[in-house]
């Protein structure tokens, strides 16, 4: 067992320090909002993630969960202190390290002998260097930094850290690695694969990745598009592409566009770091092009439908949140599509199982929320799907047509099958789909 201190009690922080003490390690998750940490000493959870509603409340009764706003105490008693702070986008999209620095400089002020520092934030490359530069300014205590990215997809974050693909360190200082190493035993022993590397390295792997899966979703969007104007299936092409060994079948499905807390941001990132650096990144440039054009498809397919006008037009939507499984509503798609819908004059009725207070920051009451899926869908004259939740892949069609004034489908996902829709009489348009 060791002692964890986590700083931040956002979606990372959380996560893992709820995770760590599921391992069997003394965490203790500090944070300065006291409403927050109010609602997890009792046992709530501040953010919908599954799973964690089971985790937390068996780790706090079991000891080995606490939470505090006791920065300087949780440090001096760790022996390892994780920094999993917010990184929000600056004025010219690079990650804003205000809040790592603070927690850096407030760490150094705490130190009372060798610690292992982590950083566990999305920060841009050069943050290592960087915080040991910060924290050496206050302090004479020895200390290493070391870089250990996430890898947690909302919605699976408890699964993805419990059976990671990988487990990335990026360290150089063998004391560091030798706590890093006793400190993920528990996952090691069972298979999980720990790759170790230099600090910068390591930092550069995060954006590299979720700039990668971002451009596989920005290409089979383009092709799917292409495939609309010439009468080709997008979901037979990615299958057949999927089957190739050298391209494999994941993160291509089209739809209206990713969105979330991670790809758009870190891609923005890693393009301010190239042009600060005098490089180019141009396929990046274009994936971001498309991921603007690819959010207002489905608007786009309305009003050829439709008409340009959409006064007089009751629109339901089905789903807000980026992702499935998630509340949270940064950079959804839903915004920019829900906006555009509102701009041409449709009225605007939404159901989402979790995201309607996320939401309503940037909805407030200009659309109008639905108890349940099939309540918005009262004299409708058209459905769109724009978050894949598992609850709309088989509804009570019967009651669908019933209820809609207009039968007409605009599936932003390819959940449905084309030809169980039109065989229905639903009038069905998705994305690259026949």
């Amino acid at each position: 067992m060791m002692n964890v201190a986590v700083i931040g009690t956002g979606y990372v922080g959380l996560v893992a320090g709820t995770c760590f003490a599921e391992l069997g390690h003394r965490v203790v998750c500090i944070d300065n909002d006291q409403k927050k940490l109010a609602v997890l000493r009792e046992g709530g959870i501040p953010i919908y993630e599954p799973g964690l509603e089971e985790m937390v409340p068996r780790n706090v009764a079991q000891g080995r969960l606490t939470f505090s706003d006791d920065l300087a105490a949780a440090v001096k008693k760790a022996d390892v202190v994780f920094i999993a702070v917010g990184t929000p986008p600056g004025e010219d999209g690079s990650a804003d390290l205000q809040y790592v620095e603070a927690v850096a400089r407030a760490i150094a002020d705490a130190l009372e002998g060798f610690k292992v520092i982590v950083n566990k934030s999305t920060v841009p490359i050069g943050t290592g260097d960087r915080l040991r530069e910060v924290i050496s300014a206050r302090t004479e205590h020895e200390f290493a930094i070391v870089s250990n990215p996430e890898f947690l997809r909302e919605g699976v974050a408890v699964d993805d850290f419990m059976r990671p693909d990988r487990i990335l360190i990026g360290a150089s200082d063998e004391r560091a690695l030798d706590v890093m190493r006793k400190l993920y035993r528990p996952l090691t022993r069972e298979g999980a694969k720990m790759l170790v590397m230099d600090v910068r390295s390591a930092e550069m792997t995060k954006y590299a990745s979720n700039a990668m899966l971002a451009t596989r979703i920005s290409f089979m969007n383009e092709i799917a598009n292409l495939c609309d104007l010439l009468g080709a299936d997008v979901d037979n092409v990615r299958r057949a592409m999927g089957a190739d060994t050298r391209i494999g079948p994941d993160f291509l499905r089209a739809g209206v566009g990713f969105g979330g807390s991670c790809f758009p941001k870190d891609v923005r990132a890693i393009l301010q770091t190239a042009k600060e650096n005098r490089a180019s990144l141009d396929i990046l440039d274009a994936v971001m092009s498309a991921n603007a054009r690819q959010k207002v498809r489905l608007v786009d397919l309305v009003k050829e439908d439709l008409g340009e006008s959409l006064v007089g037009k009751r629109i339901a939507v089905w789903g807000l949140a980026f992702k499935p499984r998630t509340d949270d509503m940064r950079e959804a798609p839903s915004i920019e599509i829900i906006n555009g819908l509102l701009a041409a004059g449709a009225e605007v009725i939404a159901y989402d199982p979790e995201a309607h207070e996320t939401s309503s920051v940037f909805f407030g009451d200009r659309i109008t929320y639905a108890p349940d899926p099939y309540a918005c869908l009262e004299g409708a004259d058209a459905l769109l799907l724009v978050t894949e939740w598992a609850e709309f892949t088989s509804p009570d069609w019967e009651r669908v047509w019933a209820m809609m004034r207009n039968h007409a489908l605009y599936d932003g996902r390819n959940l449905w099958d084309p030809r169980d829709m039109t065989a229905n009489g639903f009038r069905y348009r998705g994305i690259g789909r026949r």
